[in-house]
């Protein structure tokens, strides 16, 4: 049975600082056990503030670096080098400024002219990772959409219904284009989940996902429901701010 835990920040600041500590935290807990971390990282703006604030002197100095294994949660389907690259937004923020070496960074190879291509190494890699640990990833870190869609699992999507893999080409209609994501499989495996929310233009989706009537189709985040890790959801006053406060 997985448990939830809701915390509410004051200001997008005070956020940041609230998931870096947890960052950290699941870091240093993982390291004691297991003598690794590995985390699969998000996009967005949040995100990227976050990475700025644990690759600043304040934090860097909180965990060993060294032990840390970094995925990708999804990626679009473009070169590493683009500005809309997942990857090339946390090594600028984050990888780089920290010096992760580069064998302890496993990106999507969106570069690929065939999106099923890359989500087949991608899937090749990480059970190579669960098979040689024997354990799930540590931490997921997952944004969310004013859609309710979380990593690239976009509404009435196939990769919804994806059972058996962990990594996929996923088609998104409106976009026009494949999305590149960890399915519910994989993300659901993992020892923790943290959902990292900021603003009053996420806070239908939030209500949506956590009080509303389940229906993941329509608002896939309902759908990350970890096996036997811990889900966290981290939000801002903007984003808080259409939830019953009595019900956390």
């Amino acid at each position: 049975m997985f448990s939830r835990n809701i915390k509410v920040a004051e200001n997008a600041g005070a956020l940041t600082s609230l998931a870096a500590n947890l960052f950290v935290d699941i870091g240093r807990e993982s390291i004691t056990m297991s003598g690794s971390f590995t985390v699969a990282l998000a996009g967005g703006s949040t995100p990227r503030q976050l990475y700025s604030l644990l690759a600043s002197e304040r934090y860097k100095r909180e965990l060993d670096w060294s032990l840390v294994t970094f995925f990708f949660g999804d990626e679009r389907h473009v070169p590493p080098d683009s500005e809309e690259s997942n990857y090339r937004m946390a090594n600028e923020t984050l990888l780089t400024p920290l010096g992760i070496a580069l064998e302890n960074v496993h990106r999507w190879r969106a570069e690929l002219p065939d999106g099923s291509d890359a989500a087949d190494r991608y899937q090749a890699k990480l059970e190579v990772l669960l098979a040689s640990r024997d354990r799930s990833i540590d931490l997921v870190l997952l944004g969310l959409g004013e859609d309710a869609h979380t990593a690239s699992l976009f509404p009435y999507t196939a990769a919804l219904s994806e059972t058996e893999r962990h990594a996929v080409a996923n088609w998104v209609e409106k976009l026009d284009a494949y999305r590149l994501t960890l399915t519910p499989r994989a993300i659901n495996a993992a020892r923790n989940v943290i959902f990292l929310v900021s603003g009053e233009a996420k806070a239908t989706a939030v209500k949506h996902v956590l009080e509303g009537e389940f229906r993941p189709d329509q608002f896939p985040a309902q759908l990350v429901i970890p096996q036997n890790g811990t889900l966290y959801w981290l939000l801002d006053e903007g984003a808080a701010s259409l939830l019953d406060r009595s019900k956390f």
